[in-house]
Parts: structure tokens; C-alpha cells; sequence
């Protein structure tokens, strides 16, 4: 297996066995197990060379650091889930002249002038029969190679899994070690919008933590951002600590991925290294972990109460809706767990009227994870900066989408409630009349528009926004140089600066995109055309955008289920982003979480 692989490979450099050693990726110096000991290990090899794309952990301690290609500059090949080979094509050329694995291997045998684009010709070129022009072109064209795919095996499950759960075994509490949801196992440390991005439950950014039980903390007399020593075997580290909802009691999980050095500028410092308690042995589950409070305390950013949308009185404001299959059957006109709540229907403005199109969502809350992939979608779409941990302390985050989390029942058997909450464009929006300089208005196919070079920065809108959605860029987040990183910004969105604010546009720019495609090949607008930044990434489709006035269209239809309702609508705001209720089918011979989201 890997790790005995690796294991010999470090003895053998720790014995001086090894002359030259070629790393292609990867960063053992940073992330292999513990006992292994790399970092002496690789001092022992006199010549030492690391391919990669940053100057990391590993290249610092290696002879030579050969700058990697990215993976859209090269020319490779790869096969699908299904063993399907794709011909992969760059999409610009080598950025900072790197070169990619074939061309870094040519270099070893001795060809070190050959191109990537000329190996993977040549590869396939010696691998097929008749008129290899022809073939190359199709391959091209398509992009895959027909033919390629695996013959499917049929499989069966075995039915005792339970019973060859490996058990705990020791003293001491049990660690568990996990890759981070946005930085992975450290490779993504670097990366802004993933530091940034919340964590799915605890919404941390710029950090992890060790993850403990309530009744764990209680016991321990621990709260959150406590320092604590983690002692595992003869090796310790130090973390701050998050009580969380539903974690195993005497169970410590540790998220990989942080605490590096050379990540790069953003990367370096943020968290700590959990990689110094992971062995062999155990990669991922083990016994006997000591835990030692300190005197120390450590700033952990939660937005978990950021933009929070009720007052005093959470249980009048139905933000989250759900219940269960049985009560829908019960009631299959008005579902209980929908709370239908009254409200005046007068207003002082006449109703808009759309011949047009009428641009509307539906995010569908039984399919929503909470993944996040929306926020990095939406902020990589429309030129969204980041701003760092301490301005991110203050609730100056500037994501145009948050996911908020809720909880329902019992602490140490919580239930767990995602909503992805973005502008909701209303029909009668509060941001609109307040704004004195007229920025944020209406426009005739329902969209709730900015004008930037309107805005004065009073931020009358976002006061009167009952969805707390808006963001001010209260500082010069955006980069305005011309330098490479320029090239990082979508050219048909325009970037912000101080004093501007700023939300979701439904990617106006896409809808203009799919407008103007439709007039130009003389149709209409078809379901599906215009596809918005955050419904293109949902792995889930849980998010669905279209013209409301199509009654064929998915959002048309979504609106006119009995699951479908609107966030704070007793408000007269009149959203036209809308949810379907989560609906549960609770096994009735399990203990269920008590009902209620807080």
C-alpha cells in the first residue's frame, strides 16, 4: 500500500540510500504522516528536486524547485469515472513559464526540448491504426476518445458493515482527523475565496479548530476559542477549541489543511498543523488523545450570527420551513410545518406589470447540503474580493451569498438546516425607496438593479433590507492595478470600489448574455438558455432560475408547489427568490431530534 511504500522510501533517504530523488506534486514535507520523519529524511538526499506549483514546504528543504504548469496550461490526458479518455487542452498558454509533469520527465530521460502538446500527440500517434489525422481531429473535436469507456462489473454489498466498524481501543479521548471542506488537505491553502468561505456548520473561516462535544466542553469546563495542548503520543500541538452541536462526546475532530509555512502569501499562518498528529498507523482514527487546557485564548471568526434576519423573536419569523412526509399527506393543501402567516396586503405603490420576462428562483431546501460551491461560484462570477480575517470579525464579509445554518432539537442530537440566502430581488423592495440618490432600483423585467456610479455609500438600503444581503465595501478591497491578477477579474462585471454597495444581480450580465443570443438567432428565450453563476455549481440542482412568465419553465413550475414559500413575506416584500420546504421521512424506529430550528 502507499504508506508502506512511503515508509521505505523514507528509510531508505534516512539511511543515505538515496542519491537523487525526483518528487512530481505533492508536499511531503508539509503533509506526510508524522513518524515518518520526511523533512530529516530528505536533508540526507544530496539531490533532491521538487515539481510544483508553489514554492511550498517541500521545495524549501529540496536542491532544485521546478515551477508546475497549471492544470488548464498543459497538455495531458486523463480517463472519467467511467474510464472514458479525454484529450485535456490547455486554455492559455504556461503563465509564469512552468512546465508540466511530461515535459518535466522528458527533461529526466534526456529530451528537454520537447513540448507537451508534441508527448501526448506522439503517444496516441504510436497507439493507433489507420489515419491518425483523422483521429486526432475527432479526439479534438469531441474532446473524448469514443470507444474508451470500462466494461461495468457487477457488485454486491456486503451486509455486515456494522459489524466490521473498527472499534476504539484505549485510553484517552479518540481523534479524528478530516479534510477541510474548503482548504482539502492543504493544497487550496493559498486560495482567498476558500480561506474566506465559512465552514458548512460552524461558518469558521481563516482557521480550523478542534471540534468538541457540548457535554465534552461542560466537563472539560471549556468554551469556544480556549487553547488546548493535544497530546498524542510522543507528539503535542496546540488548537483552539469549537463546541459543536452533535459531535460524539468523547471525540476530538481535527481538520487538515492548515498550519502552513510556505502556502503562499495568503496561506501561511492560518490555523494549525494537524498533520504533526497523524501517523501511519492511524491516518484517521485513533485512541488515546490527551487533551490539557492552557491559559491561552485564539480569535476564531465565526459568521454563524452575521446578517442574522430575526429580532427578539425568532419563533414568530418561519425562516426555515419543514416537517415530515406524514404531515404532508395529512395535509396536503396546507401543510402544517409551511405556517401560513397573515398579513396586510396594502401598499402605497402601484404593481409592476412584466409583458417581458419576469426573472425569478427557487432553491429547493430538501436537495440543498450546504456545500458552499453557490458562494464560491457567485464570488469568482461578479469580481467579489475578499478582506481578511479581522475585517471578516467586524461583519464586513462581502460574499453576495451566505448559507445559513440552523439548528433543531437536542444538542447532542441536533437537527441541521441549510439556506442558501442571496438578494431576493422583491417586487416591493424596501432598499428602493429609501435610497436617496436613486442607485438601487427597479427595472422592467423585476430585477432589483444597482447603479454603481450612483451610489453614495449612505447605506440607507441595506438598513431598511429585512434579508440583511447587501455589502459595503467599507475599505479598497478590490485590486485596481494592472498587473497579472487583473486577468483574474470576469471582464463583463464591473469591480467595485470604496464607498460602493454592492449584492447578487441574478448575473444580470448572463441574462443580457442569453437575451442578446436569443435576438440574434431570432428566437425566444428558451428554459435553460440563461443558467446564473450558483445554479451552474449546485452539485445538488437545488437551485433553479428562469422566467416566471414561461409557465412551462422548471421555476414556474417550482413556484406553483405546495412546498413553495417566501422568506419573511408578512413583511409585504414580496420576494421573487422563493424555497420549497424540507421535507422529512423520519424512520420511526429511530430516536428523532426534537422538532423546532433555532
Amino acid at each position: 500500500n502507499q504508506l508502506e511504500s512511503m515508509r521505505t522510501l523514507t528509510d531508505a533517504m534516512a539511511a543515505g540510500e538515496v542519491q537523487a530523488l525526483l518528487m512530481m506534486g505533492g508536499n511531503p514535507v508539509y503533509n506526510a504522516p508524522a513518524d515518518l520523519n520526511f523533512a530529516e529524511a530528505l536533508s540526507r538526499v544530496p539531490l533532491s528536486v521538487h515539481l510544483a506549483p508553489y514554492y511550498d514546504e517541500t521545495s524549501v528543504r529540496s536542491t532544485w524547485h521546478v515551477p508546475s504548469t497549471h492544470e488548464l496550461e498543459m497538455w495531458s490526458d486523463a480517463r472519467a469515472f467511467d474510464g472514458t479518455v479525454t484529450i485535456i487542452q490547455p486554455l492559455i498558454a504556461p503563465f509564469y513559464n512552468g512546465v508540466s509533469p511530461h515535459e518535466f520527465l522528458s527533461a529526466v530521460l534526456g529530451q528537454p526540448d520537447t513540448q507537451g502538446y508534441d508527448i501526448v500527440r506522439t503517444f496516441y500517434q504510436e497507439r493507433t491504426e489507420g489515419n491518425f489525422d483523422v483521429f486526432w481531429r475527432d479526439a479534438m473535436y469531441r474532446g473524448v476518445l469514443q470507444g474508451t469507456a470500462a466494461q461495468p462489473k457487477e457488485v454486491s454489498v456486503q451486509g455486515d458493515l456494522s459489524g466490521q466498524t473498527p472499534q476504539a481501543e484505549g485510553e484517552g479521548l479518540e481523534v479524528t482527523f478530516r479534510l477541510d471542506p474548503s482548504v482539502y488537505d492543504g493544497r487550496y491553502a493559498n486560495i482567498g475565496w476558500l480561506q474566506e468561505l465559512p465552514n458548512p456548520f460552524t461558518k469558521l473561516t481563516w482557521d480550523n479548530a478542534a471540534f468538541i462535544s457540548p457535554a465534552l466542553a461542560e466537563q472539560r469546563g471549556l468554551s469556544n476559542q480556549d487553547v488546548v495542548t493535544l497530546t498524542l503520543d510522543v507528539r503535542s500541538v496546540q488548537a483552539p477549541i469549537w463546541i459543536m452541536p452533535g459531535q460524539a462526546e468523547n471525540v476530538v475532530t481535527l481538520h487538515l489543511g492548515y498550519g502552513r509555512e510556505n502556502a503562499g502569501h495568503i496561506g501561511n499562518g492560518t490555523g494549525f498543523n494537524a498533520y504533526l498528529l497523524r501517523t501511519t498507523g492511524a491516518p484517521w482514527n485513533v485512541q488515546g488523545l490527551q487533551m490539557e487546557p492552557t491559559e491561552e485564548r485564539y480569535q476564531l471568526v465565526s459568521t454563524q450570527m452575521h446578517h442574522a434576519m430575526f429580532e427578539d423573536g425568532v419563533e414568530a419569523r418561519h425562516i426555515v420551513r419543514h416537517g415530515t412526509l406524514a404531515e404532508l399527506k395529512a395535509h396536503p393543501e396546507h401543510p402544517e410545518f409551511v405556517h401560513p402567516v397573515e398579513h396586510h396586503d396594502y401598499d402605497l405603490y402601484d404593481d409592476y406589470s412584466y409583458p417581458d420576462h419576469a426573472w425569478g428562483m427557487v432553491v429547493d431546501m430538501n436537495t440543498c447540503t450546504g456545500c458552499n460551491a453557490c458562494v464560491t461560484a457567485c464570488q469568482s462570477e461578479n469580481n467579489i474580493p475578499i478582506v481578511g480575517k479581522q475585517q471578516v470579525a467586524v461583519g464586513r464579509e462581502m460574499q453576495w451569498i451566505r448559507v445559513d445554518s440552523y439548528y433543531g432539537g437536542s444538542f447532542d442530537d441536533p437537527e441541521f438546516y441549510h439556506q442558501p440566502m442571496m438578494c431576493q430581488h422583491c417586487e416591493q423592495a424596501p432598499c428602493e425607496p429609501v435610497c436617496p440618490v436613486g442607485a438601487t432600483v427597479h427595472d422592467h423585467e423585476g430585477l432589483n438593479v444597482m447603479v454603481y456610479n450612483r451610489c453614495v455609500g449612505t447605506r440607507y438600503c441595506s438598513n431598511n433590507c429585512p434579508y440583511k444581503v447587501r455589502r459595503f465595501n467599507f475599505l479598497q478591497y478590490a485590486e485596481l492595478e494592472e498587473t497579472s491578477l487583473a486577468m483574474l477579474q470576469n471582464p463583463n462585471v464591473t469591480v467595485r470600489s470604496r464607498g460602493i454597495m454592492e449584492k447578487c444581480t441574478f448575473c444580470i450580465q448572463r441574462i443580457k448574455t442569453g437575451t442578446l443570443n436569443a435576438s440574434n438567432e431570432n428566437r425566444d428565450i428558451q428554459d435553460g438558455d440563461i443558467v446564473v453563476a450558483c445554479q451552474s455549481a449546485c452539485p445538488a440542482e437545488a437551485i433553479v432560475f428562469g422566467d416566471i412568465n414561461d409557465l412551462e419553465s422548471q421555476v414556474a413550475k417550482d413556484k406553483t408547489s405546495v412546498l413553495n414559500y417566501g422568506v419573511l413575506t408578512e413583511l409585504n416584500t414580496v420576494p421573487r427568490t422563493t424555497y420549497l420546504a424540507k421535507v422529512k421521512n423520519p424512520n420511526p424506529a429511530l430516536v428523532s431530534a426534537e422538532s423546532g430550528a433555532h
